[in-house]
């Protein structure tokens, strides 16, 4: 601690990119050091050192020549950064003790050489940085500190502080040279009387990242979090906290986002001790993990609860033991205990505290999901339990990776929120004709009435859309703006707008197209009504055509309410899509904003899924990946083969409903699927029966994963019977399959 060390190292780094304020924000390697010793007791000075670093890609900015003054000639001759850093070792180990003292602290004039260079490289290059480089004085702070009428810390300068105590600048011009003798002089300065300043903020640096839980109930400041996004699947939180080395995550700070798989989606939040932090971790955007750059944005607190927090005693006590490593077992048969997966490991990766150390993912009515977290009290243990990936573990193949506690706690939020029975009225049967068209939806034609705008800005809002338009914005039809939101419920960056004729659509296509937006060009395209209608459906329009929408039956929605969210300025209220399987829908609501942005009015298609059911089984149907929009089709409330029928006259007028699911035949369900189990191979199960891919419909749970059942539709009884006799309690991919008639 500077308040109990004898001297003050001032120290200062340039590199071959971007200095002073955006240093260490481009990733160029460290190229000058610079630092001479400040006696605290006898206010004496070392000697100056002034040192060269070779970096492992010779190459400067132009930026970095003229502030330097170096080229590429200066540093051939210097020394890589683990020699440099020896150097300074002993320099100052041994000017410290010539001095009579026995420790020291650094000083820098920003954290930034510390945090955002030194930490970040060292890490990058495997090197193990000396003890001394995880704690430091910040001088502005300590400025600040002790002349609190000056300016704020972050608008601090040495040429600033140097004026305000009335102390000239020094004569040298080169750049580290000159800077490190004005921040001694400034030192000596606050020191002397009549300030007499005592070092005492001292900032630290985390050895290590401390995995830990989050409850739903903690609060979470928003400026302390942010979601980095590109990241490998395969990555952990230790990968994470490696990224943002130098800057402190909090406690269990790390939470990996999961897709409506149960998998990894290559995000994740990230939530560090103070805003400082939060603002240095975003200047990490686009920085480097491997080969791959990582993006990196704000976030809310509420995010980072969503993904990260729990409320599972369960959950809390498997996770209180202190510095685990935590493996994710997936694929486990349904019938598996815990003695039967400590044997699987075996003797050579022990389980922490044995079976207490295993915590299995069930449904809410007990029913095993397949998955289950472990814990290990060492990384080599760890290491031997992950060399029994997609080893055998009765008849099926176990995957185990490296988890997280926030992994942890999402998975268990996700499949114990699964409700098996809705907490809803039961639905009445209702008339096929509410199953119309909601509204604002619009009616699919050729006419090409429509724009689409692809690249908008992630931020942008329907201020922005119309203030883009311009002239234009008068053309469009009333609820004609539609956004496209993607999978994770955030703007895909593009939109469809609807207009009052073709003719209008491509005069804003001619001139709007590629015009900006907040430093963004923007594509805008004519197009139809029935072109948008596909895309909102899942599908995707391009210079080569349509493709539809990836499943070929309709899309169930489950009965919610789709929420337009425009901005306050906009509408006062949100305009609500109605279910599907609610009474008759309701009128919409009467804009109370100007004429001018009453044509706009923002309709949001977001992925929601989520479960309500009629029936004896646990449903949630299959939803498109993104852009996707609500569907018009809703839950069965009547047997299968009738609401089929019903759905496919209502989407398909022109088709016989029986080229979807048959009205006239038998449906079988199949029990105990895989979770990995697609269509093709329920058709490989039943090889023989000549059965087509629209005759089978894969039931999913709540999460986007199989289920475990599906719906098969053979054309008569007798064919399904021979089914049965022939087929059920048959193995698909080591799991037995049971099969039922449905009445």
């Amino acid at each position: 601690m500077a308040s109990h060390s004898d001297t003050l190292v001032v120290f200062f780094g340039a590199t071959a990119g971007a200095n002073g304020g955006k240093l260490g924000s481009d990733e160029r390697e460290i190229i000058l050091l610079v630092w001479q010793i400040v006696d605290l007791h006898e206010k004496k000075v070392g000697k100056l050192h002034r040192c060269l670093v070779k970096p492992d890609t010779l190459e400067l900015t132009e930026q970095c020549k003229e502030e330097t003054g170096l080229s590429l000639d200066d540093l051939l001759e210097a020394e890589p950064l683990d020699k440099v850093l020896q150097q300074f070792q002993q320099s100052v180990t041994s000017e410290v003790k010539a001095l009579g003292r026995s420790s020291f602290t650094l000083c820098v004039d920003s954290p930034l050489i510390v945090r955002q260079a030194l930490h970040p490289e060292a890490s990058k290059k495997n090197l193990v940085l000396l003890e001394c480089f995880f704690s430091f004085v910040d001088l502005r702070k300590e400025f600040h500190k002790c002349c609190p009428n000056t300016s704020p810390v972050e608008k601090l300068t040495i040429s600033s502080m140097l004026e305000y105590v009335g102390v000239p600048a020094a004569s040298e011009q080169s750049m580290g040279v000159g800077d490190v003798m004005n921040m001694v002089q400034l030192t000596l300065c606050i020191l002397a009387e009549p300030h007499n300043h005592k070092f005492s903020c001292v900032e630290t640096v985390k050895y290590k990242f401390d995995s830990g839980t989050c409850s739903k109930t903690e609060p979470v400041d928003s400026e302390t979090v942010i979601r980095a996004r590109g990241l490998p699947w395969q990555s952990s939180d230790q990968d994470i906290a490696r990224f943002f080395k130098g800057l402190n995550i909090a406690k269990g700070g790390v939470a990996l986002c999961l897709n409506a798989q149960g998998r990894r989606n290559g995000e994740a939040l990230v939530r560090f001790i103070n805003p400082e932090q939060r603002d240095l971790a975003l200047e990490r955007h686009k920085h480097h993990m491997g080969s791959r750059y990582i993006e990196v944005y704000k976030a809310t607190g509420e995010e980072f609860l969503k993904i990260a927090g729990g409320t599972s005693n369960e959950v809390a006590q498997f996770l209180s033991k202190e510095n685990q490593v935590i493996i994710r077992m997936r694929g486990l048969p349904f019938t598996a205990t815990a003695q039967e997966v400590l044997a699987f490991l075996g003797p050579e990766s022990p389980v922490t505290d044995a079976a207490e150390g295993l915590l299995f993912v069930k449904y809410p009515d007990g029913r095993p999901t397949g998955d289950a977290f472990v814990l290990f009290s060492c990384e080599e243990y760890a290491q031997n339990a992950l060399k029994k990936h997609k080893q055998i573990l009765g008849k099926r193949y176990i995957e185990l990776f490296r988890s997280t506690a926030a992994e942890v706690q999402q998975v268990l939020n996700r499949y114990m929120s699964t409700p098996l029975i809705s907490t809803l009225p039961p639905p009445p049967i209702v008339p096929v004709s509410v199953l119309a068209t909601p509204p604002y939806l619009p009616t699919a034609s050729s006419t090409r009435d429509c724009i689409r705008l692809r690249g908008l800005p992630y931020t942008a809002g329907i201020e922005d859309i119309l203030e883009f338009m311009g002239e234009h914005t008068v053309d469009i039809k009333p609820h004609g703006v539609h956004m496209v939101l993607n999978q994770q419920g955030r703007p895909s960056g593009d939109a469809f707008i609807q207009m009052k004729s073709p003719d209008k659509a491509f005069m804003v296509s001619q001139k709007c197209h590629k015009k900006t937006m907040k430093d963004r060009y923007v594509e805008v395209f004519q197009c139809s009504t029935e072109e948008m209608s596909i895309v909102l459906m899942g599908g995707t329009l391009n210079r080569s055509g349509l493709s539809p929408p990836p499943c070929k039956l309709p899309c169930l929605s489950p009965p919610t309410a789709y929420a337009a969210f425009p901005s306050p300025a906009v509408l006062s209220e949100a305009a609500l899509y109605q279910p599907p399987l609610l009474a008759a829908p309701r009128p919409p609501q009467t804009p109370t904003h100007s004429p001018a942005h009453a044509h706009a009015a923002l309709a949001y298609y977001p992925p929601q899924p989520h479960l309500y059911m009629n029936m004896n089984m646990n449903y949630t149907a299959y939803y498109p990946s993104p852009p996707v929009s609500p569907s018009t089709v809703g839950y069965f409330a009547a047997p299968p083969g009738a609401v089929a029928a019903a759905l496919a006259a209502q989407t398909h007028p022109a088709a016989n409903p029986s080229s979807m699911l048959p009205q006239h035949g038998a449906l079988v369900r199949m029990q105990g699927l895989p979770y990995n189990t697609g269509v093709k191979d329920i058709l490989s199960f039943f090889q023989g029966y000549q059965l087509q891919p629209d005759a089978v419909l894969i039931l999913y749970n709540l999460s986007g994963q199989c289920s475990g059942e599906a719906l098969v539709t053979f054309p008569s009884e007798e064919m399904a019977r021979r089914a049965m006799a022939e087929r059920s309690n048959h193995p698909l991919y080591g799991q037995q399959v049971h099969l039922v008639i449905c009445n």
